[in-house]
């Protein structure tokens, strides 16, 4: 604590300092117009502004896109898994690239989006459905692409953001950064700690009250607070970047994780925190080396890559004697190579052909070392496998004129020994009225999914036999904008999509005793999406920005019932929202930015047979936060000032069942960035 009042006095200190010396300054507002870019014709996607990407220090990309997009965010709670889900797929369905990467666990298939800090993403946006084709193979639901530029700077920079929250959270941001006209380097630090322990009313739990004669005579809810859910998250981003000024940009990035974290107790757990150690410690590095070469009509680029990555989970327990046992000791350790190659060329206005092929080649261990054979002896059970994985695509995209635009994509892919069919994927947009700039789009593709690792492999229960997920995949849509330069801008969408998919993945229990994958479902997703952004500038400084998210997603079980007794054909797919709305409001005048944020997710059912019973379903839950910021321009440095108060009417809700969250919580944040 006494680190906390320290650094709040002289955030105190700093702010009276600086609203001594503060100085207004009225800046004309400047408008980009832009047009429409053939790389993009009948793309369906979500940017992620950069505004959004900054909005606080303490918030991961799950965060980001719990509250910026219509993508359902299945979150155990700050600091443990966060995985997304497009259009009623599953996180599997999900492909995530970094800087032309692959962030997907080769084990899992799936990318946890709690360990992404916001401030280490330069570049965000969402690929949604057939578009995803575009970036990568794999995304029967969708893609994230991230990415970091470089910082376009003049000398030497910093900043510093410090970030106080409750629960004893502490969050540090720093960034250095040095540019001329050939060279930008940038160093990125963020470390973020905290005891994580929340207090939460536990409606799954019931205490009795009794007179003296011990008769229950009333029973009560009890508050408790969240244990074993501590956690600290280490992250260093360094990257440089060299242009010769003849075309020609050489680039480094390099990530470093270290993570230590707590996994939190179940609402249903009645152990003691102090009986037993559940942890998990990841190290990961992730390096890059890029090349690019432009010219007027052409470029080519070329990057390679490694990824090593050290999983460790221990799980130790008290049988009763006071010491601790160890129970689980997992132990995963990934290596990957990357490589890719890709080519652009123009023909005029109306062409451009675009190639590349990439390669990641993954070694992977996954041992639990700490399963005993009678006689004593160490049994080693998980598996040792390496797999390589290719994917290539070739397009044409044309314009014969301003209205229409044509696009073709083939990929194909192989993962290990298999070959995937042809995925072939058309695009087509027409300006149907140029007042309003209406846009009407369509989409079609087929795709393919290949099993994780640990769905081939994992011992026990992998399955060797499993067959690819496959599907095909349609949308179409229509999105306008309007406006007036610098006084208001409008901007909508609309978009139906359709997907059906084949052989879908689930782990089911088997009759020895584990799990073990199969291909057992037929699944038909569908829906709509519904977006909207603005601004409206009031005079005399004042101006409101807004965007809002909107989807409705069906995604239904259509294959045939396992037995009699299966409920499940027919029904909603577990943990997938039938509707989710986010909404954002900005007010902003001069140096002061009031924000709300608001999004709401519909019941998620917890089993497939949807059954209404006490854990068979999430209700319903809305979740609002604010924040007032002020930034003053001072002699020595820029200041901002952030206040935020997050969950802002209480609400208790669960992501996940049995997983508690955070009721109403605060922070302040001060940001600093000298002049020198």
């Amino acid at each position: 604590m006494r680190r906390a009042y320290t650094i709040l006095l002289f955030m105190l200190c700093v702010t009276l300092t600086a609203v001594a010396q503060e100085r207004h300054f009225d800046i004309d507002a400047v408008s980009i117009v832009g047009r429409r870019t053939i790389k993009e014709i009948g793309v369906q996607q979500t940017r992620i502004d950069s505004t959004q990407l900054r909005e606080n220090i303490s918030l991961s990309m799950a965060d980001v896109l719990t509250f910026n997009s219509s993508i359902f965010v299945k979150s155990y709670g700050r600091a443990t898994l966060s995985t997304v889900s497009f259009r009623g797929t599953s996180p599997s369905h999900t492909q995530v690239t970094w800087n032309g990467m692959k962030l997907s666990n080769p084990m899992l298939g799936m990318t946890d989006f709690s360990t992404i800090p916001s401030y280490f993403i330069d570049d965000a946006s969402l690929l949604h459905g057939t578009s995803s084709v575009n970036e990568t193979g794999g995304g029967l639901g969708g893609a994230v692409k991230l990415s970091t530029t470089p910082a376009n700077t003049q000398g030497f920079k910093l900043q510093y953001i410090q970030g106080i929250g409750s629960f004893r959270s502490f969050d540090e941001y720093l960034r250095l950064t040095w540019g001329n006209d050939h060279w930008q380097t940038s160093t990125r630090l963020s470390l973020a700690t905290s005891p994580n322990d929340f207090k939460y009313v536990n409606r799954d739990k019931k205490l009795n009250i009794y007179d003296d004669e011990m008769n229950i005579i009333d029973q009560y809810y009890p508050t408790e607070r969240n244990r074993s859910g501590a956690y600290r998250d280490l992250h260093i981003l360094q990257e440089a970047y060299y242009n010769t000024g003849r075309g020609d940009r050489f680039g480094l990035s390099a990530w470093y994780v270290n993570s230590n974290r707590e996994l939190p107790m179940l609402t249903t757990d009645y152990a003691e925190d102090t009986k037993f150690e559940n942890r998990q410690r990841e190290q990961t590095f992730r390096g890059i080396l890029t090349w690019d070469h432009h010219r007027s009509s052409w470029r080519i680029g070329a990057s390679g890559g490694y990824v090593h990555t050290t999983l460790k989970y221990d799980y130790l327990r008290d049988p009763g004697n006071g010491t601790m046992t160890p129970m689980t000791r997992s132990r995963s350790l990934v290596n990957t190579l990357y490589a890719r190659a890709e080519g652009e060329y123009y023909i005029g206005s109306k062409w451009l052909f675009t190639a590349n092929l990439a390669a990641h080649q993954h070694f992977v261990e996954s041992r639990d070392k700490n399963i005993i054979l009678q006689e004593g002896n160490k049994a080693i059970v998980g598996y040792n496998q390496a797999r390589v994985e290719l994917s290539g695509s070739a397009s044409a995209k044309w314009r014969p004129n301003d209205r229409l635009g044509l696009s073709v994509v083939l990929r194909e892919e192989m993962f290990g020994d298999r070959f995937a069919p042809i995925i072939p994927a058309l695009f087509v947009d027409v300006v149907a009225s140029r007042r309003g700039n209406v846009i009407v789009k369509a989409s079609a593709s087929r795709n393919h999914r290949f099993p994780s690792l640990n769905d081939l492999y994992f011992l026990p229960g992998g399955n060797p036999e499993l067959r690819n997920e496959s599907g095909w995949s349609y949308d179409a849509g229509a999105e306008f904008t309007i406006g007036k330069e610098g006084t208001y801008s409008l901007h909508g969408s609309a978009s139906w999509f359709d997907s059906y998919i084949h052989d879908w993945i689930i782990w089911l229990p088997t009759t020895k005793g584990f799990f073990s994958p199969r291909n057992v479902k037929d699944v038909h997703a569908y829906g709509v999406e519904l977006k909207a952004s603005g601004y409206v500038a009031l005079g005399r400084g004042w101006r409101i920005d807004g965007d809002a998210n909107y989807s409705w997603t069906p995604s239904i079980n259509c294959g045939e019932k396992l037995s009699e007794a299966d409920r499940s054909v027919g029904r909603q797919l577990p943990y997938v929202p039938l509707h989710t709305l986010t909404i954002n409001g900005r007010l902003s005048w001069r140096g002061w930015s009031f924000n709300y944020k608001w999004c709401y997710y519909s019941e998620r059912y917890t089993m497939s047979s949807n059954d209404f019973t006490l854990t068979g379903k999430l209700p319903e839950y809305f979740m609002s936060n604010i924040s007032l910021e002020k930034s003053l321009t001072l002699t020595w440095a820029d200041l901002t000032v952030k206040g935020s108060v997050n969950n802002l009417f209480d609400e208790e809700y669960m992501s996940v069942l049995s997983r508690p969250m955070p009721g109403i919580n605060f922070q302040l944040l001060v940001s600093i960035t000298p002049k020198w």
